[in-house]
């Protein structure tokens, strides 16, 4: 649920938030998702349009849902201390009756890290913090009590009571074939791919490498890619949507925040059509790569009703196979 900006009010926001997520339930989603974020990203709209604080969302949609697993997509490690993130999630799966997924990466939009007085530091910076917190974030999902006396973080004996559960799944989001994937390797069970669907072939493979190198078996790492969907039952609805996002888009470049070459990007992640139409394309260009599953993002008319309904009648039989 990347956007905020479809209710009348701020008061009215919450209950459409609900409405999708049980929505997505019904329709045999596996996890809905919210976005780690405090400014709207360039990619879908204006840095002033509304946005909610992930981890308070998920806590409100733990009570509202009871079977679908909740995430942010994904968390960025930048905003949080790592202990008192591994307190977050796990408080979250308690809510939730174990349904919490920490999803996390190593933070990227510095226009929101100016703003809120976050260091954002260099990318190499980025990593190394991401890694550091790592180190702290497993061993207290699994009971453990680490102390750390590292370059960016400092625990003693950290505690993390209470748990539910010692396999809390953590899933990496990006795209960075050596330090992210090196990463995913080292400590997650999911890796969520955001990169271009033509690039999804040299992606696995590096990926594969990344768990060849540590002795791991990649069939043990899950997969999933990030994909904006136009769904339609009308096909030319979906593209007229897709066009009208697009010219939106374009507007952002008054910003500054988003540019032609990084728009032309963006279309190879997306995909349009009929039921049929996307049927096609997600098989082609997506699971045939040897990827497991899907992450949509739906930002043009995932909020309206029935087309939650109409996306999983048409990816489920995609990905749940026997």
């Amino acid at each position: 649920m990347p956007s905020f900006s479809h209710a009348a009010s701020a008061r009215e926001l919450f209950p459409s938030v609900i409405a999708q997520a049980r929505a997505a339930e019904a329709a045999g989603f596996d996890a809905a998702f919210v976005m780690d974020h405090f400014y709207q990203l360039p990619t879908i709209g204006a840095p002033d349009e509304p946005m909610l604080e992930a981890y308070t969302a998920l806590g409100a949609l733990a009570t509202a849902t009871e079977r679908i697993q909740l995430s942010t997509l994904v968390t960025g490690n930048t905003y949080r201390n790592p202990a008192m993130l591994a307190k977050t999630v796990t408080t979250l799966d308690v809510i939730s009756g174990g349904r919490a997924v920490l999803g996390i990466g190593a933070g990227w939009f510095g226009l929101e890290h100016t703003g809120y007085g976050y260091e954002f530091g260099t990318f190499t910076d980025r990593f190394e913090r991401l890694e550091e917190a790592l180190g702290i974030i497993v061993p207290m999902l699994h009971g453990e009590h680490p102390t750390v006396d590292g370059k960016w973080y400092h625990t003693q004996e950290a505690l993390n009571e209470p748990r539910i559960r010692d396999d809390l799944p953590i899933m990496l989001g990006g795209g960075g074939e050596k330090k992210t994937f090196a990463l995913a390797a080292r400590y997650a069970d999911h890796i969520n791919m955001i990169c271009n669907a033509s690039e999804l072939p040299r992606k696995i493979e590096a990926l594969h490498a990344r768990c060849e190198e540590i002795g791991r078996d990649p069939k043990t790492l899950e997969t999933s890619y990030l994909g904006y969907m136009i769904i339609d039952e009308d096909g030319d609805r979906a593209r007229k949507l897709h066009a009208e996002m697009l010219a939106k888009q374009a507007e952002q470049d008054m910003s500054g925040l988003s540019t032609p070459a990084l728009r032309q990007g963006q279309t190879d992640r997306h995909f349009v059509g009929d039921p049929d139409d996307i049927a096609e394309q997600i098989q082609r260009r997506v699971l045939d790569q040897g990827v497991h599953g899907l992450i949509v993002n739906m930002v043009t008319n995932g909020h309206q009703p029935g087309i939650l309904e109409l996306a999983g009648q048409t990816l489920s039989p995609l990905v749940h196979r026997d």
